[in-house]
């Protein structure tokens, strides 16, 4: 297998059309990258780079340290699997499996002898002299993923793979992607829009919006430590609640957050980083949240429940934050309403079984550790000022 490195990557269109601003980042030997962001962030764009499909406008792609920009797709020696599966109609599975092998003109008992262990490795081999016509969705992908396999590769890249499947069957084919993946030790890069296939698959994972890097850590770190509200509202289903607010001191010299005519009470010891008094955006995730009784001294979140989604095990509560736009929030707003956020409404998740109903007033609380900080242009604020991807109230974790 290879490494490969992305150094200063622009792609630029004739048209003007900045599809890549600067992108470095390296994959290593035998990992799973995950590149996930929005539709038109630029992501499948650099598996074409890559691949050799469209040309760089400036920057290095580099594979185990040699600058491959000129170099043909053929001789970089990496294998695509798309969405479409491209599979012959006219060939069988069989057959599909050994056209790459056909084209570089190997012996035929090793073309033999690697589509049979590609095709036991995948479950194919009862599937052999079928066609795709005769093949379901998952059947299709794997030969897809065989075709790939088959070749034996540097590198695999694979662009929205599981995008024509349901929803049981790409849970299904991710979870054989990644032992597969696992099996072979292949330096793979994936990419996807649907953050849960990002953060179920990729060892490591990069966030792209708009062409540019965001951010690229293992997806427990994205998910706690996020460097910016983009990241923060995009890994998550539902994402974070963000919504301008600010910090202040309350009387006794106790830290509380402002959110429209609201102010909560940050209980606890609690250090910040985040200047006071000043327009900020404050996120917390809807798991966080928890409802307060009604007997309660403690200070939460009041909102007016607007709508309950009920998905058996647990329950989605919708609801609205009053009295946010004000002239100080207007920058804050801005950046979340840029970001396709509703700042206005918030949502909690909670139990199945707990009552609750449109229209019902509801109080929320949580831990001052979960609280997230960021600027009102969406940089995420840290606890002691160190440069890191956490922008959380409290000790870092």
């Amino acid at each position: 297998m290879a490494c490969v490195e992305f150094r200063d990557i622009q792609k630029i269109y004739p048209e003007g059309t900045a599809a890549l601003r600067g992108l470095s980042l390296g994959v290593e030997d035998g990992e799973l990258m995950v590149f996930v962001g929005p539709s038109g962030c630029g992501k499948s764009t650099l598996l074409r780079l890559l691949a050799g499909l469209e040309e760089v406008s400036s920057g290095e792609i580099l594979i185990d340290g040699d600058r491959v920009n000129d170099w043909s797709p053929q001789r970089r020696n990496i294998a695509m699997v798309f969405q479409n599966y491209a599979l012959y109609p006219h060939m069988t599975v069989r057959q599909n499996l050994a056209f790459p092998l056909r084209m570089r003109r190997l012996p035929k008992p090793e073309i033999d002898h690697r589509v049979s262990e590609t095709a036991r490795l995948l479950g194919l081999t009862a599937l052999l002299e079928r066609r795709p016509k005769q093949l379901s969705g998952g059947q299709r992908q794997r030969v897809a993923m065989g075709r790939a396999v088959v070749r034996n590769p540097s590198v695999f890249l694979m662009d929205e793979p599981l995008s024509n499947l349901d929803a049981k069957l790409r849970v299904q084919i991710r979870t054989e992607i990644a032992a597969l993946q696992q099996r072979l030790q292949a330096t793979t890069i994936y990419v996807t829009h649907d953050q849960v296939e990002a953060m179920t698959l990729g060892q490591r994972v990069a966030v792209l919006r708009e062409g540019a890097l965001q951010q690229v850590d293992s997806p427990q770190r994205l998910y706690h430590r996020p460097a910016n509200a983009f990241v923060a509202s995009f890994l998550g289903s539902p994402g974070m609640n963000l919504f301008p607010a600010r910090l202040s001191r309350r009387a006794g010299s106790r830290l509380a957050l402002e959110v429209g005519a609201q102010c909560i009470a940050l209980e606890g010891a609690v250090e910040v980083a985040a200047p006071l008094d000043q327009p900020l955006i404050a996120g917390i995730r809807p798991e966080a949240l928890t409802p307060i009784q009604a007997s309660s001294n403690a200070s939460g979140l009041h909102i007016v429940v607007d709508t309950v989604e009920s998905l058996g095990h647990e329950r989605l509560i919708y609801g609205h934050l009053p009295g946010l736009d004000t002239p100080a929030s207007a920058q804050a707003l801005d950046y979340l309403h840029g970001l396709g956020n509703t700042p206005e409404q918030l949502v909690a998740r909670l139990p199945g079984d707990y009552p609750i109903s449109a229209g019902t007033a509801l109080a929320l609380a949580w831990e001052p550790q979960r609280l997230y900080l960021f600027d009102a242009a969406g940089t995420a604020y840290t606890p002691h000022g160190e440069t890191m991807a956490s922008a959380q109230v409290g000790s870092a974790t």
